[in-house]
């Protein structure tokens, strides 16, 4: 018995598991979930020309979504999906909010600041402030304002010295928000909205300009809410559905091929654990189409072990050594799995590129355990089985779940 390759074996073992018990629950605390499964709300919005006779374009479709991600950014909601949708529409799904109606306000409001005479006249508009210009400041009065720095300041001295002894009226889209006297030709590069405003309610004021207009008018086509105990009730019965059966897996395995069955079980464990951190590392985002994609891909893992084992056997009952047939049935297998794998990624990359939403989630959730499935199902497996086979401690053809009766001479 070579115990060199045994104690690298049963290494591999202990320090891969013990890193798997240790950090899991962090992994998995740490999994970023979608509204399907935290809860929280999608909009779809139409999206339409703010002047006639203007169109639509995909350029104009993908700055309207940027808009909108900036502005729920600015709210602190985390991992939003903001997906533009055909040649009108883009997508908004937003997990864990509970405060919609607020939310919904924010990131489909025009929000394009003007400036107006009494007669309704726009003498200043969004064009001439400068942009993310508007700030909090403070009156000598310590009384929070609301500060825009403008890009003309001769501009700016013109329009108020053509209103001296009128108001300068503050329009956010149609309502008036402030109107103060010009008393004077103001010669700054700064305007400023007074009120008695608290430090969050200017902080609300600057931030709402800042996000300016959106490049296109939005319309609310559809909405979809899904409760925090919904989504975590889909979650629980999800979980256990995927425990239960891979549990029955794993039993299958170590029951039907004996000795390789236990290998398969260490890596289709390695493969969970491995999946989880590089879903972590990618900051993805994990939804019920994306555990179906799992789950799936743990079915293509037993699959390539399945594949492995069956051409170990056939290389075994023809008279070949353990280590002969491991050589044989490895080598044989590889390309079939292989051929299958990357048909498959070929399918996912296809529905990756002309999907959308959960289409794509479930394509990039496919594609990654294929990756995972290869390095531990099939390279991982192959290593573990050679240390046994190599140090002699797996010697008879029982340990693969061969008869004696069933070999057959060479």
């Amino acid at each position: 018995m070579n115990f060199k390759r045994i104690s690298i074996f049963i290494m591999t073992i202990v320090i891969t598991l013990g890193a798997v018990i240790w950090t899991s629950p962090t992994l998995l605390s740490k999994v970023n979930l979608g509204l399907d499964l935290k809860g929280g709300f999608e909009i779809l919005y139409i999206a339409e020309p703010l002047e006639q006779g203007s169109i639509v374009d995909k350029t104009t479709l993908k700055k309207t979504a940027e808009s909108i991600r900036k502005r729920i950014d600015k709210l602190g909601i985390a991992e939003p999906e903001v997906l533009p949708e055909g040649n009108d529409r883009i997508r908004v799904k937003l997990a864990g909010v509970t405060n919609e109606e607020e939310v919904r306000d924010k990131i489909g409001k025009q929000a394009e600041l003007t400036f107006r005479a009494p007669d309704g006249t726009i003498m200043l508009n969004g064009t001439d402030f400068v942009e993310g210009g508007a700030s909090v400041g403070y009156d000598q009065s310590n009384q929070p304002i609301v500060q825009i720095k403008l890009k003309s300041r001769e501009k700016f001295r013109d329009v108020t010295t053509q209103l001296i002894g009128k108001t300068l009226d503050i329009y956010l889209d149609d309502e008036m928000i402030n109107n103060p006297g010009v008393h004077q030709t103001i010669d700054s590069d700064t305007a400023t909205i007074t009120g008695n405003y608290t430090y969050a309610e200017a902080k609300g004021l600057a931030d709402t300009i800042n996000q300016g207009a959106l490049p296109l008018k939005l319309t609310e086509k559809y909405t979809q809410s899904v409760g925090a105990t919904l989504g975590m009730a889909s979650l629980n019965k999800t979980m256990e559905a995927g425990v239960i059966a891979f549990i029955i897996i794993l039993l299958f395995m170590v029951i039907y091929y004996r000795v390789p069955g236990l290998v398969a079980a260490f890596t289709l464990i390695t493969y969970v654990w491995l999946f989880i951190l590089v879903f972590n590392l990618m900051h993805g985002t994990l939804t019920l189409p994306g555990i179906a994609a799992l789950i799936l891909g743990v079915g293509m893992a037993v699959d390539a072990n399945i594949i492995t084992y069956e051409r170990i056997r056939e290389e075994i009952r023809s008279g070949k050594t353990i280590a002969s047939s491991l050589k044989a049935g490895s080598k044989h297998s590889f390309r079939t799995i292989m051929d299958a794998n990357v048909t498959n990624i070929i399918a996912g990359v296809v529905l990756y590129v002309i999907g959308n939403g959960a289409i794509k989630g479930f394509a990039l959730v496919t594609m990654i355990s294929i990756v995972i499935s290869i390095l531990t199902n099939v390279f991982l497996s192959k290593m573990l089985l050679n240390l046994l086979i190599r140090s002699n401690w797996v010697k008879k053809p029982q340990y693969f779940g061969v008869k004696e009766a069933e070999i057959r001479e060479l």
